[in-house]
């Protein structure tokens, strides 16, 4: 953590860190998120940096450094402190062979190698790399890399939308989807009688896990076969994706089972119990219009980390209709809708942090999440294609690491697509691309079933 003096910097813009800050900060639980762009065009740094000073370094947290003075000869607690920011210090571009054979492999390794690399805490936790690489989706890529203190998933992704424009109209912000989300009280069987172990399968992470490289793969898939599914089944889009990550998942450990050909593992395929860790939101409004201005003065929202968390039961297994999975997914998710889980998830953590401290907190969060078998997530993207300072987007695919978790799957909306990012340790996911084919698979399986059912229907 950065503690040296910097003559530059601003003591008036001081502002201590949220509890959540303080647990993202804390050393077992370092973790960062990254933003794959995918361009149309061919990159420009020049632009982009020039664009950056006009936008994202306007943000406090994107212009503060984390301090933790000395007290007494005791460590005081950390705090944000403004500071002059030099873009151009965040802004790394890699000298890359333009004949290189396999651009894609090599956007991968890249990915994994800067998941090995700490943040400069002596300059605000951000940084960005623009790659002049041609990949198999995109003419050039741009890599966000941030530290999760600055924010949780939905406030980043907020301040990155309000960087961009809409392509068709570069004076607008992009156009993403309102979520209200409503907590009440429900069949609450949550945080208490939830912490036990779940089936220990392939996906199951082992011990330091957090600190092992992460591969990030990804695919795209489109937007309106979820649809079908959602409106066909009168469903949501997340009780869809959630369904599709069910199957993916039954698919993909019933592979690995056979390749290990033990008659116990193959038995155990029929009594799995696995848990995801969901982030929930706990903001009143998402909309982007109100996000980007989050930070000004009686705005209806906050800005940082403010968001609890869920643990939600996956049911894997194979299944001979494939809707099952989608149908269960819904079953599971409106169990917890309602459910003050995430609010109390919060409540508890804010309650031993200041009863107990940082490391018991610490320890705490990663019990829970070591008890369970994956990260879970989903959020909503504009509605149209935007562009990034003069690049035009073709996809966005963010993740996090270095939490306990060996697996974590989050799906992107954007224009008419969805991407599905797998993050991954290799020592215990060592296929992560067919993980994801998986997930491919699982929707082309569900939307056939969906369609055949139709047709039978109508010609009933």
């Amino acid at each position: 953590m950065g503690g040296e003096k910097n003559t530059a910097r601003e003591t008036v813009g001081e502002e201590p860190l949220s509890p959540c800050s303080r647990l993202f900060n804390s050393p077992d639980f370092n973790c960062a998120i990254i933003v794959i762009m995918g361009c149309k065009v061919k990159g420009n740094p020049p632009a982009i940096i020039d664009g950056l000073k006009h936008t994202l370094v306007n943000h406090p947290r994107f212009s503060s450094i984390l301090i933790q003075e000395m007290k007494n000869g005791k460590k005081g607690k950390p705090s944000w402190v403004r500071t002059e920011v030099r873009v151009e210090d965040h802004v790394i571009v890699p000298d890359i062979d333009p004949n290189i054979e396999n651009p894609d492999q090599y956007l991968e390794h890249y990915i994994s190698k800067l998941t090995t690399v700490p943040m400069d805490f002596s300059k605000p936790l951000w940084e960005i790399h623009l790659l002049c690489l041609k990949t198999s989706n995109a003419e050039s890529i741009g890599l966000l890399k941030i530290h999760h203190s600055l924010g949780d998933g939905m406030s980043l992704m907020s301040l990155f939308l309000a960087c961009t424009r809409k392509t068709s109209d570069p004076e607008a912000l992009p156009t993403v989807s309102v979520q209200r989300k409503q907590f009440g009280p429900s069949s609450y069987n949550g945080f208490f009688n939830k912490i036990w172990w779940d089936t220990e399968t392939p996906l199951l992470a082992k011990p330091g896990t957090e600190l092992v490289p992460k591969r990030f793969v990804h695919r795209i898939i489109s937007f309106d076969d979820v649809k079908l599914v959602k409106n066909a089944m009168k469903l949501t889009v997340n009780d869809v994706l959630l369904g599709v990550t069910q199957a993916g998942l039954s698919r993909y450990l019933s592979r690995r089972y056979d390749q290990e050909a033990t008659p116990k593992l193959k038995e155990s395929m029929r009594r799995i119990r696995l848990r995801s860790a969901i982030m929930i939101n706990l903001r009143p409004n998402t909309g982007i219009e109100a996000l980007a201005d989050m930070m000004a003065k009686k705005s209806k929202c906050r800005w940082g980390n403010l968001f609890g968390y869920i643990l939600l039961p996956f049911s894997v297994g194979l299944e001979t209709d494939p809707l099952e999975y989608v149908r269960r997914a819904k079953v599971t998710v409106d169990r917890k809708k309602h459910s003050l889980e995430a609010v109390f998830s919060m409540a508890f953590f804010k309650l031993i942090l200041k009863v107990l401290g940082l490391k018991a907190s610490v320890v705490l969060v990663r019990k829970v999440i070591h008890n369970t078998t994956l990260t879970f997530s989903n959020v909503v993207g504009p509605k149209e294609e935007i562009t990034f300072h003069g690049h035009p987007l073709s996809y966005i695919a963010p993740s996090v690491f270095g939490h306990p978790h060996a697996l974590t799957v989050h799906f992107q909306s954007y224009e008419k697509k969805v991407i599905i990012s797998v993050t991954a340790d290799p020592t215990v996911i060592p296929d992560p691309h067919k993980m994801c084919d998986d997930f491919v698979e699982s929707l082309k399986l569900i939307k056939s079933s969906v369609l055949e059912r139709g047709l039978y229907e109508m010609e009933v």
